[in-house]
Order: C-alpha cells, then structure tokens, then sequence
C-alpha cells in the first residue's frame, strides 16, 4: 500500500497589500503542489500567482469548498492515497479556522495522512496579541446569531462568562454587519467591560483599539466591510 500524500495547510494574506507577512518557505511548497480545496477560485488564482508569476494556473487543480459548497473529500481522500500532494487555502488567513478546510484535515486524519501546518498570519491571534487581553484563558466563538435578541443574547452570555471565568471572548461577523454588531455590544454590555476591535489586520489601514464600553460610547468606528474580530473582557 503507498503512503497516502502531504496534506499542506497554506496561509494566505490577510490583505492583498501584506504579502511581506508569507513566509518565503510558502511559496517553495506551493511550487510543488497542483492540487488545492479552495474557498473562492478566482482569489485563489490571483493570490498563487502572487506568490510566483511562473505558476501555470490553468494546470492547477482546484476544489471548491465554502459554506454553500463542502468540499469533496471523495476526490482529495482518492488522491491523498495515490500518494498525491494537496494543499488547503483559506480566503484568508490560516485555513481550517473559521472554515471548510477542517473537513479535508479530518478526512486526511482517517486515512492516516502527514498533515503539516504552515505558518503564517492568523488574525484572530493577531488581535488577541494587541488587545492587551488575557491570553492565556480566551474562547473563540466564530460568528454570532444574525437575528437582533437571538444575537444580544450571545453578546449578554460571552460577557458574564468572560467575567466569571476571567476569559477573554473572540468573535467574527460578516464585514458589512460589523457596525451593528459593535453598536450592540456597546448598547448591552456593562460601562466597564473592555472591548477590542482589530480590523483589516496587516494592511495600511489596520486599526485596533481596546477600550471600555463607556469610552466607546463617545465614539464608534465606521467599520462597513472591513474584516474584524470583536474582542470582549469583563470585570
């Protein structure tokens, strides 16, 4: 029986103007690879051709995998135990966070395949870094619920469990619903509560600030899509 192919998680930029923040490494593995689960085909084009012009892209193989599309782990498990290569891109950032990938990362697992993450920009640790939270006890909760009560619900939860357990919360939203999700954590949490917004992380115009609920009153962000992750600490 061969041994089943590499299984690369490939990071990606978390902004096209913060290709600096790829390690050089990254770009050697990807020259060795012609199959990839990707989220979206077109920037997964113009991010490989970024990374190397002489790339041939219409010889790659790429596997459609996001939220409307799982991906098939049928083709990557058949290849994987033919002895082939695959890589994982996320849209951006780290994949298998905060996506499909973890699915093909499971599958490889089954058929006992070498997975091998490499390193790159993540923004949810990105923003942990600069909040001046606690991180050494924080939960990441992806997105939360879209309804209005089902969604301040969440918000009311996350802050007493951030207080009882002295835990740092980490969230996501879609970019073009950030600015309310931000104007409820500042209606329904406690004046005193420390909030951390991180947005368009490595690019020029990244802005992360912490501040009290009470101080962000005066003033919010105008965070219209742009990517963001919402950090909250209470007590």
């Amino acid at each position: 029986m061969n041994t089943p192919g590499n299984v690369y998680l490939v990071p990606t930029v978390l902004s096209p103007d913060a290709l600096f923040s790829i390690p050089a490494y990254v770009t050697v593995i990807v020259q060795r690879l012609s199959v990839f689960y990707v989220e979206n085909e077109r920037t997964a084009r113009r991010y490989l051709k970024a990374l190397d012009r002489n790339i041939n892209i219409d010889a790659l193989q790429l596997l459609i995998m996001n939220e409307n599309q799982p991906p098939d782990v049928t083709i990557g498990r058949k290849l994987l135990l033919e002895g082939k290569d695959i890589g994982i891109l996320s849209e951006a950032g780290c994949p298998a966070i905060a996506d499909p990938g973890h699915l093909v990362v499971q599958m490889a697992h089954s058929i006992d395949a070498r997975i091998i993450p490499m390193i790159g920009p993540n923004s949810m640790l990105l923003a942990l870094m600069a909040s001046g939270m606690n991180g050494q006890n924080f939960q990441f909760v992806g997105y939360l619920p879209v309804k209005g009560p089902e969604r301040i619900k969440t918000i009311r939860e996350l802050e007493t469990t951030s207080e009882r357990k002295q835990q740092t919360q980490l969230f996501i939203e879609a970019p073009y619903r950030n600015n309310q999700l931000l104007k409820d954590i500042v209606d329904n949490c406690k004046d005193g509560t420390r909030v951390c917004v991180a947005a368009d992380i490595t690019a020029p115009t990244e802005y992360i600030k912490t501040k009290t609920v009470k101080e962000w009153k005066k003033q919010l962000p105008d965070l219209h899509k742009r990517p963001a992750i919402f950090l909250i600490q209470a007590g």
